[in-house]
């Protein structure tokens, strides 16, 4: 067992807003000298798979894992699932009705966005065709290359905001996506928790759902400072919870998130339950 085995838990590729291949992803973590690595999509599996079996060709630990979309609070939070069956029937509900959530909202931005005035059509954007290679959404690439945004920065800060009327849809309920992720045979972790995304303050966010039964914290995190990690450590140690982190890199779609930033050790992590599939060579964080 090595505790100095550099992790990885939340990467992101094509199947979500990521730009890496399944192929390309492996290839990225052993050139990060990563030992143990999760993709971690939002709102789906469809890469986990391929990404497992490319990863024990090239002899590294792979944890299959999903992001997932929830709303608590009237806020948005992320959900990772890790050890899943990306088969598992509730699951596959979940992420297809979160996708489809996620799909609505893009066309009817694109809607509200030409009837403001803007020099497109939808019409025009549902024959548009988004290559996954770039990272993003549909939507995105598409008002990036009519000249109305430049990146996913003032994408939201310009277009996609409640002064628009333009917002993120009402996701399931926590409870339901843990659910979900239990019955797949996986173990529930509260995604970036410091983030200001979510909008509370870090002790009101693992309070809310330490009563939701999350089951571990990602306390490591690029959006997360030191002091962040070092509460949300102690939060986990006092509460008996899992211990994770990782990087949240989507390829090339956002530069300032690299594959392996922040550095993680084993070591660092309290993986329970998961640390029991993975290979001898790399097994700790028990």
């Amino acid at each position: 067992m090595d505790k100095d085995t550099r992790v990885d838990l939340h990467i992101h590729t094509t199947a979500s807003d990521g730009t890496w291949t399944p192929a390309e992803t492996v290839a990225a973590v052993r050139a990060a000298s990563v030992g143990l690595f999760a993709v971690t999509d939002h709102d789906t599996a469809a890469n986990v798979a391929a990404t497992g079996r490319l990863a024990a060709e090239a002899g590294l630990g792979f944890l299959p894992g999903v992001e997932i979309s929830v709303t608590l609070a009237g806020h948005l939070f992320h959900i990772l699932g890790y050890g899943i069956d990306p088969e598992g029937g509730a699951l596959r509900r979940i992420l297809a009705a979160n996708t489809a959530l996620m799909e609505e909202v893009d066309h009817d931005s694109i809607r509200k966005l030409a009837a403001a005035g803007f020099p497109i059509a939808y019409d025009e954007f549902c024959a548009y065709d988004h290559d996954p290679g770039r990272g993003g959404w549909k939507s995105l690439s598409y008002l990036i290359d009519k000249g109305l945004c430049t990146g996913v920065g003032d994408f939201f800060a310009e277009l996609f905001n409640a002064k628009r009327g333009i917002v993120f849809p009402e996701f399931p309920h926590p409870a339901a996506a843990i659910a979900a992720i239990k019955e797949a045979g996986g173990v529930p972790v509260l995604a970036h928790p410091g983030s200001e995304f979510h909008g509370p303050a870090l002790e009101e966010t693992l309070d809310m759902f330490a009563a939701q039964d999350i089951e571990g914290v990602e306390c490591f995190h690029l959006c997360h400072d030191a002091v962040t990690t070092k509460r949300a450590v102690e939060w986990c140690d006092r509460h008996k919870l899992l211990i994770t982190g990782g990087s949240d890199c989507h390829g090339g779609f956002v530069p300032s998130r690299r594959l392996g930033v922040p550095e993680i050790t084993l070591g660092q992590l309290r993986l329970g339950k998961l640390a029991d599939g993975l290979p001898d060579f790399i097994r700790s964080g028990e």
